[in-house]
């Protein structure tokens, strides 16, 4: 089997090492030629994986047509508010049979699509084509072969299947799940999440808030899930609480280390510059935000985050927001409390 990964970054330099790994034949594209050749030449990419030794089967090119040429699996690795600019004029290049492989995580500006949407659309493939992997996948910790496990889903058994067993190896374990949707959304919406654990952290708040952001985050991703159809199971698996958590949690995560230079003062501008890479969740907070006002699901966290990084409100005045929002109980579907019908003891 032929893979060709679109993107040298960090994700998708690390999911060909998981492919090569599995012995499947990876190349991958990008239009930087100097790290193309280091990655052929050095089997090394050290500006976005420092310290890591790759395969000696991965090959990297900037000629996109030679690429694609033949390849069985084609990755998708680039920012996801880039990708329909990125593939779009790639449509004519792609093999009839290929399957394509989404591994971005966000909801398109403009359009409120899915990635997987997007991807169908640009390339102009039935949605059946297109597989999605996702769930805890902090790119460095993979690169160094740590056990981990991630999810595989889309509409067609077949092509999930396929995905699934080139990229089964002894240190990555893919589940198949059929909730397109629900795993999806868990991978957009968790990065917004993050950033805002990270703008707590930066401003010095500890466990007991990170842990009330994440699971209230948990609830807000399965409010607008089960809204848009999704499987209420997928949100505590590995494609919903096990992402969160890794993305919440670690230094590694691009998102939350976003959010901790916003906490700690810094303009979005200064803090994209600090963090590095793409942080998905600094745009993707707002096709969230207008995907569920479309559809009429209260999401005060994604709200909160829009608000610091677009509208200029500072994170502690964000979250005395947070916490002076009316009371409800815990759950989901939970509904503000009563006071005149409880005698405000609720």
């Amino acid at each position: 089997m032929k893979a060709t990964v679109l993107g040298m970054g960090a994700w998708g330099t690390t999911f060909g090492q998981v492919l090569a790994d599995a012995g499947v034949s990876v190349t991958l594209w990008g239009r930087d030629e100097a790290t193309a050749q280091e990655i052929t030449t050095a089997h090394t990419n050290s500006r976005r994986l420092p310290g890591v030794t790759l395969p000696e089967a991965i090959t990297a090119t900037t000629d996109v047509e030679a690429a694609l040429s033949g390849a069985d699996l084609v990755v998708v690795a680039v920012p996801s508010q880039s990708a329909r600019t990125i593939l779009k004029p790639l449509a004519a290049l792609l093999p009839e049979q290929a399957i394509v492989v989404s591994l971005m995580k966000g909801v398109e500006l403009g359009t409120d699509q899915r990635m997987s949407e997007v991807l169908a659309e640009a390339l102009n493939i039935d949605h059946q084509r297109v597989v999605v992997v996702s769930g805890p996948n902090l790119a460095a910790e993979i690169a160094a072969r740590q056990p981990t496990a991630t999810v595989v889903s889309g509409t067609n058994p077949d092509a999930v299947l396929t995905v699934a067993t080139a990229c089964s190896n002894t240190y990555f374990r893919p589940y198949t799940n059929a909730d397109l949707i629900g795993v999806e959304l868990c991978g957009a919406v968790k990065n917004v999440i993050a950033v805002a654990v990270g703008m707590a952290q930066g401003r010095g708040f500890g466990h007991n808030t990170t842990a009330t952001i994440i699971t209230r985050g948990l609830a807000e991703m399965t409010r607008l899930g089960v809204q848009l159809g999704a499987d209420v199971e997928t949100f505590p698996g590995l494609a919903g609480m096990g992402d969160l958590m890794a993305t919440c949690a670690s230094p590694l995560s691009r998102n939350h280390t976003l959010g901790k230079h916003i906490g700690q003062g810094k303009t979005l501008a200064e803090a994209v510059e600090a963090t590095g890479g793409t942080a998905e969740g600094a745009k993707s907070c707002r096709s969230v935000q207008e995907l569920s006002r479309r559809v009429g699901v209260e999401m005060p966290i994604t709200d909160a985050v829009v608000a610091v990084l677009n509208n200029g409100m500072p994170v502690d005045e964000m979250t005395r927001a947070l916490l002076s929002r009316p009371q409800k109980a815990e759950g989901v579907d939970a509904q503000p409390v009563d006071h005149q019908s409880t005698g405000g003891n609720a």
